[in-house]
């Protein structure tokens, strides 16, 4: 328990706040409507229905004012460089803004359904009124006028014996209204299934637009008769704040995207361009599919780990992606490697594949640069790096800023060592990362310090030429896959073997653990951290860290 208070409490008593506050907000407005003696005669209409639907309301507000804010990502590079001095537990918290958004997106789905229910109830309970089911006072009750001069409304806003449930929800605004939120919810929600976002990456994008509609059709909503029965529950209240704030967020979006960006020539080294010789060009097309793009813009400075999102108008001008930086904050440029996985980096590969030999690749907007978890790895003394197919870019602009910080012989650089873990299904995902490995192999071994970087590559698919081909050459000095003096290991990693062998080397250190990669693997790096953790701080303790996109 201590260990995992180590790791998830500060986690855990931000997600108990949260939850604490729905469940105050839902409690307090269900007895204010269930019990409030100015809401006597209604309840007589209506029952309990009236207190189920407008406890929702109160936590609809309360999400909806939420929801906005873990996807301004300005806000959080902001709040990420206030926090420096607040600690790692605290910043780690941003880190997981989009887990926090998906879960205040499904109490707003939740909340939903159940105000969506009590009001068709409401309906259908308001015409049994009108009509005389419930009993005389009921039936007089409904029959009371408006009066204007004392601003009040309509207990029944039903007027007529023809005005059916149906009728009133399709010709009322907070009807029409109703039903426009609803299935925009619904689109947003169902688009933004896994399977979907992986797969059709471009109609999850698009769906999620619909928040406009959304909260337009939220604000307007409430603006009726039938809903000011307490003005309290006002949703603009609520969001006009997270709502100017995220104008502001898209306005510096839109800011950037005018920013001219230019591409860096870069010399091939021994590998093809669009198909063509060797020449110099602005873009580097790996064999593997992995396209790479040194880009210059001005004034534009990053950290280690960051992330930009990028946007080609050729192809979409609504659509940003992300994609990780792989250069180092020392170099006069930044740099990203795209695979091809989708319908927006295939049709960038087949641009630059098609483009004249010399020629400058497509327009490209640039966003960001944006904090991750990675910007802390300096911020310990044993750092593990644990890297699955191509989310090792990150880990490339860490290794390269360290191999500059040897060079310049940095002072301020705290980390003592590094374990780097890279998994790969395929022998031809190692080559772009394989020149790097062999410069910062090769500085290590000059300078004394073979202890520094241990790194480790797992090659988790193989067919049974490679392996007759290993067998030939297994007495070789360096590997035959990447050519380093590591060899590469087949198979996925035994991590209680690596973290027992990290703590025994590592007996009084802070030990941070970084992961790129799928969820399945984050779910057991980030167990192994609380089992391998030592309560007491004088020795080892690790801490988790996921790069969230």
């Amino acid at each position: 328990m201590s260990n995992w208070i180590i790791n998830q409490g500060l986690s855990a008593f931000i997600l108990v706040v949260w939850m604490g506050i729905n469940i105050f907000l839902f409690v307090y407005y269900y007895l204010f409507y269930d019990l409030g003696p100015q809401f006597e005669y209604t309840r007589e209409l209506l029952g309990s229905a009236l207190a189920w639907a407008r406890a929702p309301a109160a936590v609809l507000n309360f999400n909806c004012m939420l929801i906005l804010l873990p996807v301004c990502r300005n806000l959080l590079s902001l709040l990420r460089g206030s926090f420096i001095c607040c600690g790692r537990s605290m910043r780690k918290q941003l880190d997981k803004n989009l887990t926090f958004h998906k879960l205040v997106a499904y109490m707003i789905a939740l909340m939903t359904a159940v105000h969506t229910v009590a009001h068709l109830l409401n309906a259908e309970w308001y015409t049994n009124s009108f009509q005389g089911r419930y009993g005389p006072l009921a039936s007089k009750l409904s029959m009371l006028g408006d009066s204007r001069e004392l601003n009040t409304t309509y207990l029944n806003p039903f007027r007529s014996n023809s005005t059916t449930p149906t009728i009133f929800v399709f010709t009322t605004i907070a009807g029409l209204t109703g039903v426009v939120i609803t299935l925009a919810l619904i689109l947003i929600i169902t688009s933004s299934m896994e399977v979907i976002r992986r797969s059709y990456f471009e109609v999850f994008w698009y769906t999620h637009h619909l928040f406009i509609i959304f909260f337009a059709g939220l604000v307007f909503h409430v603006l009726t008769d039938f809903n000011l029965l307490n003005p309290r529950l006002q949703t603009w209240m609520w969001v006009i704040g997270p709502m100017i704030i995220y104008l502001c967020e898209r306005l510096l979006r839109f800011i950037r995207y005018m920013q001219p960006v230019s591409y860096r020539k870069v010399s091939l080294r021994g590998l093809h361009c669009s198909s063509k010789p060797q020449y110099s060009c602005p873009i580097v097309i790996r064999p593997s599919k992995v396209l790479e793009l040194q880009l210059v813009k001005p004034g534009f400075k990053m950290e280690v780990g960051q992330y930009v999102f990028l946007n080609c108008p050729a192809i979409s001008q609504l659509e940003w992606h992300p994609f990780t930086m792989t250069s180092a904050p020392e170099e006069d440029f930044f740099s990203v490697h795209i695979r091809s996985v989708g319908d927006w980096t295939e049709k960038l590969i087949k641009m630059v594949e098609n483009l004249p030999e010399g020629g400058q690749g497509p327009k490209m907007a640039v966003d960001g640069p944006f904090g991750t978890a990675s910007e802390d790895v300096f911020d310990y003394e044993v750092s593990m790096l644990v890297g699955a197919g191509i989310g090792v870019t990150p880990f490339a602009s860490i290794l390269k800023s360290i191999w500059y910080k040897f060079k310049d012989s940095d002072p301020k650089l705290r980390t003592k060592r590094i374990y780097f873990y890279w998994l790969c299904r395929e022998t031809y995902a190692f080559e772009w990362f394989a020149d790097l490995l062999q410069v910062l192999e090769k500085d290590m071994e000059e300078r004394g310090m073979r202890d520094f970087l241990t790194y480790k590559l797992y090659l988790t698919g193989w067919d049974q030429s490679h392996v007759n081909h290993a067998m030939v050459h297994f007495d070789k000095d360096t590997d035959i896959i990447t050519g380093l003096k590591q060899k590469t290991h087949y198979g996925r990693p035994n991590w209680d073997r690596e973290f027992e062998q990290v703590r025994q080397e590592n007996p009084s250190s802070v030990v941070g653990t970084f992961l790129c990669g799928p969820q399945a693997l984050a779910k057991d790096l980030e167990k192994k951290c609380v089992r391998y953790s030592d309560v007491d701080p004088r020795k080892t303790t690790f801490y988790f860290n996921k790069e969230n996109f």
